[in-house]
């Protein structure tokens, strides 16, 4: 079975060993020259291609995000800069002789049904490369283009801006701070993006401003016990909590969480509807940089003029020399035909955020179009693994009027949880998205029947982080190191930071958690025990 895939970023190459791994014929299309994708650094932006700023930070830890069978080196920090992550995708290929599949500086122009899609599903891919077109036709099309490169960059909605004198551009074409040196400077947006471009021009520029319309929970990389903060907030446990306990409680509890670092109403930060939750901002010096005045947080821009900038608080700010939009993106697919997929206003209606749900035959899935509230990179290995599976047959969609429902009943879910505004459309429940994926692979671990043969590995996986190797120890796919390196996740946490060793119990605090947690286990367990009888 020939499958094309789109891409060679995170998720194509992902994609191409998942092929390989179910007997597939992948064939990778990377328009530029190298593979990374997002991740590879340009000091210049490629048309059509994802870019990002040459001091980019992941915001995941390397525990949480790397493949599920391929761990980052030990000595890796757990945040990396992205210059370790190419280094990790040049491994990640190396190691399963993945860059044969690919095809690099080729463009895909477009991708069509087949004459004989209905009963072959079937599609027709053309690409361009050196200034020649070839046709060729694939059993199977994985989209793994990302949704990074088309800007949203809505000019109308900031009045006056054509007469700004000053420049003006889109976050995308932010490459470091050079040329900024005693400039006064205001930037739209406060994603994670916007921050880290405010924080950073804050140390050479005269005047940073950050606008913000509606305000947002800021976390450090740096969380309890100075751990990773993913790897104490998407765990079994916390999730189940997060999902069992009323919202009224989860809203109270997260408000008094994010606020113990520092109060976000006293720095104007608060979010406008804490009911809603949003992806949390992920920026270490943000507050001290609000607290010596280096950066000042304002309002959402209500009017330009030549020289300053108007807010909805009616100051304004005079003598502005840059405007940087941090004002997101917007997800197209310009090569496909609209049969199979029509984007309209951001809307994802794929079925489990992979499959277009009018297609006869599941031959075209979109990996990566998702935000979950953990790290991508994992979730998209994920994904990989089932479509190749669909692909090849092993598992199956359900009939079309099912996956209606299930993806109405999944909208209503996420605006309950995320609201209706445009920059929450992908965003969704990390623990739950990847179970429902594991769940039809076959590789999802059974905890309660791994409390009575291994409980402390039972007890890892429900208190301890979620990370990808917990979905390698059973199913297709088994990976034999699954288990150690589940049992070693802390130690490879500590390894990178721990350069000064000091004679003390580094484990207590550990070992007093998951005391805690065989508790509460056991607690939990007698609980589904006594409500079975």
């Amino acid at each position: 079975m020939k499958v094309a895939v789109i891409g060679a970023g995170s998720s194509g190459l992902t994609s191409i060993k998942c092929c390989l791994d179910e007997g597939l014929e992948p064939t990778c299309f990377e328009m530029s020259e190298d593979i990374g994708g997002l991740w590879r650094f340009t000091p210049e932006v490629e048309n059509g291609r994802a870019s990002i700023y040459e001091s980019v930070v992941t915001n995941t830890s390397k525990e949480m995000m790397c493949y599920s069978d391929f761990p980052f080196p030990e000595n890796f920090p757990n945040f990396l800069h992205n210059s370790k992550m190419l280094d990790y995708y040049r491994k990640y290929a190396e190691r399963f002789d993945l860059l044969k599949c690919i095809q690099f500086k080729t463009l895909v122009c477009s991708i069509k049904k087949h004459s004989n899609f209905a009963s072959t599903g079937q599609w027709i891919v053309t690409t361009e490369k050196n200034g020649k077109q070839e046709t060729t036709t694939f059993d199977a099309v994985m989209v793994c283009s990302g949704h990074h490169s088309d800007p949203y960059f809505p000019l109308e909605a900031f009045p006056g801006i054509n007469t700004f004198k000053g420049q003006y551009f889109h976050s995308q074409e932010y490459k470091t701070s050079a040329g900024f040196k005693g400039k006064r400077v205001v930037v739209v947006g406060m994603g994670n993006s916007g921050t880290d471009i405010a924080v950073e021009l804050s140390r050479i520029a005269a005047q940073v401003f950050l606008s913000t319309r509606r305000g947002s929970w800021v976390m450090s990389r740096v969380f309890e016990h100075g751990y990773p903060w993913d790897i104490c907030f998407d765990t079994r446990f916390q999730n189940c909590l997060r999902n069992t306990l009323p919202s009224s409680v989860i809203t109270w509890l997260m408000e008094k969480k994010m606020n113990e670092w520092f109060d976000h109403a006293n720095y104007g930060l608060q979010p406008r509807d804490s009911t809603q939750f949003k992806e949390p901002l992920f920026n270490d010096e943000l507050p001290s940089r609000i607290t010596c005045g280096y950066v000042v947080v304002k309002p959402n821009v209500s009017e330009f003029t030549e020289t300053a900038v108007k807010f909805d608080d009616g100051t304004i700010e005079e003598n502005i020399d840059v405007v940087i939009f941090a004002t997101g993106y917007r997800f197209s697919f310009p090569f496909l035909d609209e049969s199979a997929i029509k984007v309209e206003d951001n809307i994802n209606n794929l079925y489990r955020n992979i499959f277009p749900p009018d297609l006869t035959k599941p031959t075209l899935g979109v990996l990566g179009l998702i935000q979950p509230l953990g790290p991508i990179m994992s979730s998209t290995e994920m994904q990989a693994r089932w479509v190749a599976r669909v692909f090849k047959g092993l598992c199956k969609l359900p009939p079309p009027d099912e996956i209606m429902r299930d993806n109405e009943r999944k909208r209503k879910i996420s605006i309950k949880r995320f609201g209706t505004i445009r920059e929450n459309r992908l965003q969704l429940d990390y623990i739950e998205y990847l179970d429902e994926l594991t769940i039809d692979i076959g590789c999802k671990p059974n905890i309660l029947g791994l409390f009575f043969t291994d409980p402390i590995l039972a007890l890892t996986l429900f208190f301890g982080p979620c990370t990808p190797a917990q979905f390698r120890l059973v199913g297709p796919g088994k990976w034999p190191m699954a288990r150690k390196q589940i049992m070693t996740t802390w130690d490879r946490i500590l390894k990178p930071t721990k350069t000064r060793v000091l004679k003390r119990n580094e484990q207590k605090s550990m070992s007093i958690v998951f005391g805690l947690g065989a508790l509460c286990f056991l607690a939990l367990l007698i609980a589904v025990v006594m409500y079975k009888n």
